[in-house]
C-alpha cells in the first residue's frame, strides 16, 4: 500500500472541528473558544460541526458522528480535521464510516490521540492516508517545548523534508490544568525530569520503519480485525510501532499487549516505542514490566517513556511516515520523513 500525504496546510485553509467520540461540556466551552482562536490565529478558518455536545460520553448518535466525519474528510475544501479530545467509544463509528469514499478523496489531515486512535490508525491502515497521532484541539493552545513540534507545524511543513523531535527531558508529574477556571492557559506544567529508557536490555538503538500505533486501551478492541491489520501496510516495510497506556493498571495493559501481539499487530516491528504513562502499577507488576512481559518475545528494541501519550508534553507521530528512532547514552530522538 502506498502512503499518501495530505498537502501542507496553507493560510486560508479550512480546518474542520468535530467530536467523533466525546464532545465538550458547556463549562469547558471557554477552552474550546481559545483553541479555535489558536487555529484562526495561524491563518486558518475553523469550521465547527454539529457533533460537539458534551452532555454524555458521546457527542451525537454514532450514525450522525460517522456521517459528519465522512463529510468532512470527503470535502475538498476541508484540509484538516481535529477533535477537541478523545473519549471512550469511537469504536462504534468504524462500521459506519465510508472508508472507500474517504480513500478516493484528496487526503485530509486527521489529528488526535487517545480514543482518536480508534479512528486514525484504521484510517491509515485501510486507505494509506497518513494521519497525525498528536495533541488534540484543546491541547493546541499550549506552547510547544523546545525539541518538539505541534501538529500544526507538522501539517504545515514541507512534504518530503525530514524533521527531528527530541525529548525535552521534562514532563508533567500528574493532574491536568483547570480549563474551567483558566481556559486561556498556554504554559504546560512540566515539573518532573526524565528521558527515554530502553526496557529490553542495554546498548544503542537505531531502528527505521514506517510509523503506526496508538492508545492500547482503545486499539486492543480492534486486534485481529481488518481495522488493525498491518500485514499489507506500507508494502511490507519494517514498522516502528508505538503504543501508550492511558489509565488501565499493569495487569490489564499486559493482557492487552499480549492480545495485540497474538493478533499480529507487532509482527513487522523493527522497534517498539512506549509512551510515558501515569497509569497505575499492579501489586506485583509495573507498567514497564507489563510491556516487557508481553513484547519482550518480539526480540526488538523497546524504548519507553516517549512523549507520545497522555502525559504532557506531546510528541506528534505521523502514521505512515518513514521514521528513524535513535536512543544512545548521548542522545535520543526520532526523525520523520513524509515520503
Amino acid at each position: 500500500m502506498t502512503i499518501r500525504y495530505p498537502r501542507p496546510l496553507r493560510p486560508g485553509d479550512r480546518v474542520g472541528v468535530t467530536s467523533p467520540s466525546s464532545g465538550v461540556a458547556k463549562d469547558l466551552s471557554g477552552r474550546l473558544d481559545v483553541a479555535i482562536q489558536e487555529i484562526e490565529a495561524r491563518g486558518y478558518e475553523a469550521v465547527v460541526g454539529r457533533c460537539m455536545d458534551g452532555s454524555t460520553h458521546v457527542s451525537a448518535p454514532a450514525a450522525e458522528r460517522a456521517a459528519e466525519l465522512t463529510a468532512l474528510l470527503t470535502d475538498p475544501t476541508i484540509r484538516a480535521v481535529v477533535p477537541p479530545w478523545g473519549g471512550e467509544t469511537a469504536i462504534d463509528l468504524l462500521p459506519l464510516l465510508d472508508f472507500e469514499a474517504i480513500g478516493r478523496a484528496e487526503p485530509t489531515w486527521v489529528v488526535g490521540y487517545s480514543d482518536m486512535s480508534t479512528i486514525i490508525t484504521p484510517l491509515t491502515l485501510l486507505t494509506g492516508v497518513a494521519t497525525v497521532h498528536g495533541n488534540n484541539l484543546m491541547d493546541t493552545p499550549y506552547r510547544t517545548p523546545e525539541g518538539l513540534r505541534s501538529w500544526l507545524d507538522i501539517a504545515a511543513g514541507p512534504q518530503g523534508e525530514p524533521f527531528t523531535q527530541t525529548p525535552p527531558g521534562r514532563h508533567r508529574s500528574g493532574g491536568y490544568d483547570d480549563w474551567q477556571r483558566h481556559p486561556e492557559v498556554r504554559d504546560l506544567t512540566l515539573d518532573a525530569e526524565g528521558g527515554w529508557i530502553r526496557l529490553d536490555g542495554t546498548g544503542d538503538v537505531d531502528a527505521v520503519g514506517r510509523l503506526i500505533g496508538g492508545c492500547i486501551e482503545t486499539l486492543v478492541g480492534l486486534a485481529g480485525t481488518p481495522y488493525l491489520d498491518t500485514s499489507s501496510f506500507a508494502a511490507g516495510e519494517p514498522l516502528l510501532v508505538y503504543v501508550e497506556a492511558c489509565e488501565d493498571n499493569a495487569f490489564t495493559i499486559c493482557r492487552n499487549l499480549h492480545g495485540m501481539r497474538l493478533g499480529g499487530f507487532f509482527d513487522r516491528a523493527a522497534a517498539v516505542l512506549v509512551g510515558r504513562t501515569h497509569a497505575p502499577d499492579s501489586p506485583t507488576l509495573t507498567q514497564h514490566e507489563a510491556v516487557l512481559d508481553a513484547l519482550g518475545p518480539l526480540g526488538v528494541p523497546i524504548v519507553a517513556d516517549v512523549e507520545c501519550g497522555h502525559v504532557a508534553p506531546y510528541l506528534p507521530l505521523v502514521n505512515g511516515a518513514r521514521g528513524r528512532v535513535v536512543h544512545t547514552a548521548a542522545r535520543s530522538g526520532i526523525v520523520q520523513t513524509l515520503d
